[in-house]
């Protein structure tokens, strides 16, 4: 993570044998497909926040939820990030079985005006805190056909900041990141 007048970059490195994915149109539901996932509550009061989701295609997702789902809140697909800067790079190939593949890498540009109608709050001055967390989902696959094929069963999460429960949506759970100069 790193941050200056106008972005907040976020950066992650995703080791993976058998890079894979299927979703090409932009707002899909991300998760389906092996996927980062990034988590951001600029005033840590658990309202008002921001999902970005992201596959190896670089297809994403972003969305805001006003509150967390348990708490009857809605996710608003409507929200996009204006001037989002988003790159993927695989070291390997995508939907190839017959290759092994290291993984890939993605790296964010979040604008601070993005979050400011939703949010209230703009860039960050040194010594602000934001909630934030990461997440991983991983489906497995079996290669059927010489083509992944993903199998049945929950998929494996990773996250940055322990849940406790599988439920990315309890932003009280989340990291702290202080912003510092």
């Amino acid at each position: 993570m790193l941050w200056d007048d106008e972005y907040f970059y976020i950066g992650a490195e995703l080791e993976e044998p058998d890079v894979w994915a299927t979703l090409t149109q932009h707002d899909s539901v991300i998760f389906h497909d092996n996927d980062f996932e990034v988590f951001l509550n600029p005033t840590g009061d658990t309202r008002n926040y921001f999902e970005f989701e992201v596959n190896a295609f670089q297809t994403y997702w972003d969305l805001f939820l006003p509150k967390p789902y348990r708490e009857g809140g809605k996710a608003d697909n409507s929200w996009e990030i204006p001037h989002m800067r988003v790159a993927v790079w695989v070291d390997g190939t995508i939907n190839n079985p017959a290759s092994r593949d290291r993984g890939w890498t993605v790296e964010m540009a979040f604008p601070w005006a993005a979050f400011t109608e939703r949010s209230g709050q703009s860039k960050p001055i040194p010594g602000h805190t934001w909630r934030v967390n990461f997440s991983r989902v991983e489906w497995r696959t079996a290669v059927v056909n010489g083509k992944y094929v993903k199998q049945p069963g929950p998929e494996d999460n990773w996250v940055w900041s322990p849940q406790y429960v599988i439920d990315m949506h309890r932003p009280e759970r989340w990291g702290v990141v202080r912003f510092l100069p």
